[in-house]
């Protein structure tokens, strides 16, 4: 398996490309801020190919550049349907950090993108991902599983980071619905699990269990409570 990234825009969101070697057909997931030029750099440099790009929600800051990745490459893109909201109607559904950023952005019509439905796999480019809806960061927040071949990971985009988790506090945001995707998606998986977030350095669903506060509030979240 190939993971390839880097920190796009202002917000450093991570854009990957996944495939199964270098020189083969890949998968882009979350092409953010000033993004396409990079992007392009970095699939020129293994020989890639993209087939799809998948997201992993709505915000701007993770979609910033999906329309012209998709028409470029003349692919189509993933988004869980809960999400649609931030493509048709970007300035409801952001703070007033991204704000200035919405004039003039394009993106793609909610009836062009693909849907993403909770435990669907998407087999894309010789890769298997694994689709689990998370909400909580958005309504429409999901995580990709997928196997590395010598561990099991998982594209968390908002949902987990490095010592933290998304922030919940933008329209469609929800903490009790966080706490619920961090205990029922999160916990049950294996500590080898590789974690790829949105932003911010790689880790492990080990290191996060036995680290990350927000995953031990999770834990200890009753049931019943979120979604």
């Amino acid at each position: 398996m190939l993971i390839r990234s880097f920190p796009a825009g202002a917000f450093g969101t991570n854009c990957y490309a996944v495939a199964s070697g270098p020189g083969q057909e890949c998968v882009v997931v979350d092409p953010g801020m000033d993004a396409v030029e990079p992007l392009a750099r970095m699939l020129a440099d293994d020989g890639l190919k993209p087939v799809a790009v998948v997201l992993t929600h709505g915000h701007l800051d993770h979609t910033f550049s999906v329309l012209p990745v998709c028409e470029g490459y003349d692919i189509p893109a993933y988004l869980h349907p809960a999400d649609n909201g931030m493509l048709s109607d970007p300035a409801r559904w952001h703070g007033p950090q991204l704000a200035p950023l919405i004039t003039g952005v394009r993106l793609p019509d909610p009836s062009e993108v693909r849907t993403l439905d909770d435990g669907a796999v998407l087999s894309l480019a010789g890769v298997d991902l694994t689709v689990r809806h998370a909400p909580g960061h958005t309504q429409g927040s999901v995580m990709f599983s997928l196997d590395l071949g010598e561990a099991p990971g998982l594209l968390t985009g908002d949902v987990l980071f490095a010592g933290s988790v998304g922030r919940v506090d933008l329209p469609g945001g929800s903490w009790d619905a966080m706490l619920t995707s961090l205990r029922d998606v999160v916990l049950p998986l294996d500590d080898e699990t590789v974690v790829l977030p949105g932003h911010g350095p790689a880790t492990t669903v080990g290191r996060e269990r036995a680290t990350n506060p927000y995953l031990a509030e999770a834990a200890s979240a009753p049931k019943g409570r979120g979604l």
